[in-house]
């Protein structure tokens, strides 16, 4: 390995990014706008939901409990219809998203020793929505139930029940819920995993375009050192965006970090420089920049967006899909993020994922290297 040829590798890639003014700046400018656009844009926090109760009771338990929903920040009422339709028909129009019928007697029935329903209508097109929203209205539903239940045992025995357990619940972590809170930490693993392959997978291929490659075989670098030339001259970028991405993350979302910054920073290059890695191989394989961008696109973008567990979690996939996510790097990455940002967690806890990205990224260098050897050869 000889220094003085990689850092002319270095050089010759840093004129030709300096060359291309545009493709700098969307390098620079991406990694905010996907911020911007997934930040605000993509929400799953699940509160306002618009909601009609229908209330046939009219007696100050129903009012009571249309209490309950108006003074929750899930729910939004928008109206007391008198029939079904005026609910089906919001439901239909997009207006309103659930509908409650508080049925006749329904005050009567619950303080005494009766069984008591209340019926909830709700568009199921959206599944996820749904089970969360149905989960809200069971939890006050049956609360505000029990405590009318309880009062009128209370004032029928003459003396004070105590409730022999008293659950309290204590959320760590996101003590407020906020889903920006953990998407934004795990955005980034996946926005750098798609910046840094597409970086990186036009470079060996524009070299063989342009004919230029012929010329890097006639001196003498070897496969290694143009692989980290390469490699070393898009990873400042790359740095440049983490640090874009860390800081919008921080001041402009306001999420926690509870974390070490000089983890963030070594698992950060460690990423970084598999990722680099995977689109130089990309680029060697394939010698054509449509093709080495696309399989960029489909090799990097898509894994880490549905296999990271950044949005969807890996334990309630199928079993054979949870084995698939062991190969893709950006799940390690997710882990570590929302490790060091949300529960502040170090390498005691974050060894076996920061171990697994060192391989990752150790195979995929050695691999870029041999494919280039052949190349070479």
């Amino acid at each position: 390995m000889n220094f003085r040829r990689v850092r002319a590798v270095i050089r010759k890639e840093i004129k030709h990014i300096l060359r291309d003014p545009r493709s700098l700046l969307m390098a620079l400018a991406e990694p905010m706008l996907m911020l911007m656009l997934f930040g605000y844009a993509l929400t799953l926090d699940v509160d306002r939901i618009p909601t009609l109760i229908y209330d046939q009771d009219n007696s100050a338990q129903s009012r009571e409990l249309i209490q309950k929903f108006a003074s929750s920040r899930f729910f939004e009422i928008e109206g007391y219809p008198r029939d079904y339709a005026t609910i089906e028909k919001g439901i239909n129009r997009n207006k309103i998203f659930m509908g409650v019928v508080i049925p006749a007697r329904y005050g009567e029935n619950i303080a005494g020793d009766q069984n008591e329903s209340v019926q909830i209508l709700i568009d199921g097109s959206d599944s996820n929505t749904a089970s969360i929203a149905l989960g809200y209205v069971n939890s006050v539903v049956r609360t505000y139930s029990l405590q009318v239940r309880n009062a009128a045992q209370n004032q029928h025995a003459g003396f004070q029940v105590n409730v022999p357990i008293d659950a309290q619940m204590r959320i760590w972590y996101n003590a407020t819920l906020e889903s920006k809170n953990y998407v934004i930490p795990g955005l980034i693993a996946v926005m750098l995993m798609l910046i840094s392959a597409l970086l990186t997978s036009l470079t060996i291929a524009r070299e063989w375009e342009m004919g230029t490659m012929e010329q890097l075989m006639s001196t003498p670098v070897r496969p290694a050192e143009l692989v980290l030339g390469k490699m070393s001259a898009y990873f400042l970028v790359g740095a440049i965006d983490t640090v874009i991405a860390v800081v919008v993350g921080l001041f402009l979302f306001q999420v926690p970090f509870r974390g070490s910054f000089l983890l963030l920073a070594a698992t950060s290059c460690i990423f970084l420089f598999g990722a680099l890695c995977w689109g130089i191989l990309l680029s060697a394989i394939t010698k054509q920049q449509l093709l080495a961008y696309q399989l960029g696109i489909v090799t990097s973008f898509l894994p880490s967006f549905l296999l990271s567990g950044f949005l969807y979690a890996i334990e309630n996939m199928p079993w054979w899909i949870q084995v698939l996510t062991h190969f893709v790097p950006a799940r390690y990455f997710v882990t570590i993020l929302k490790g060091i940002f949300l529960r502040g967690v170090g390498l005691q806890v974050l060894w076996v994922d920061c171990a697994f990205l060192i391989g990752f990224s150790l195979l995929v260098f050695v691999l870029a290297t041999l494919k280039l050897r052949q190349k070479l050869a």
